[in-house]
């Protein structure tokens, strides 16, 4: 309980002081701030390669559980809040193609080979699909910032994001 306590406590202090970033040296991400909505390039590469940072992190270790997507492991909790993070701009951008395009550059950029030319467009629509489709994404972003980015916070995002995430995980096989 007392190593509880101390993550916890660790995790909002670091989030407070805007330490928790992506790390795209090691594969894992921590969490971020969500890239800019603005459809241009720069943010649009931006939020591609976060979101790519952690779609890895995510497979990584959906492949080392054994092919499962575990939410309630808090690694897992805190790459799904990443992901979802850098892909709100996907809800107001999911018709502008040069978005897209430049979101998908981002993610074959920092996803190591995992995400590639020639399953962008999908795993893209994917993205598209679950930020877009999901009726708590404004509201766990929202209840996310005014909590501080607590534990049960993301613990809460990553099972309410489970299923799609299991779903696009196991779709891309055995890379």
């Amino acid at each position: 309980m007392k190593k509880i306590m101390i993550f916890v406590a660790a995790a909002m202090m670091m989030t407070g002081c805007g330490m928790l970033k992506n790390n795209a040296s090691s594969n894992t991400t921590t969490t971020t701030t969500p890239a800019a909505t603005t459809g241009t390039t720069v943010n649009a590469q931006n939020a591609g390669q976060g979101a790519g940072n952690a779609l890895l992190a995510l497979y990584n270790q959906y492949k080392a559980d054994g092919n499962k997507f575990d939410y309630k492991n808090m690694q897992n909790a805190l790459n799904t809040v990443t992901l979802i993070a850098n892909c709100e701009g996907l809800k107001s951008n999911y018709k502008d193609k040069t978005y897209l395009k430049d979101f998908g550059k981002g993610l074959i950029a920092s996803s190591l080979g995992l995400v590639t030319q020639n399953n962008v467009e999908t795993v893209t629509n994917s993205l598209v699909d679950m930020v877009k489709n999901s009726e708590t994404v404004q509201n766990t972003a929202t209840a996310a910032k005014n909590t501080a980015n607590t534990a049960a916070g993301y613990a809460n995002t990553a099972a309410q994001y489970a299923g799609a995430l299991s779903t696009l995980l196991s779709a891309f096989g055995n890379k």
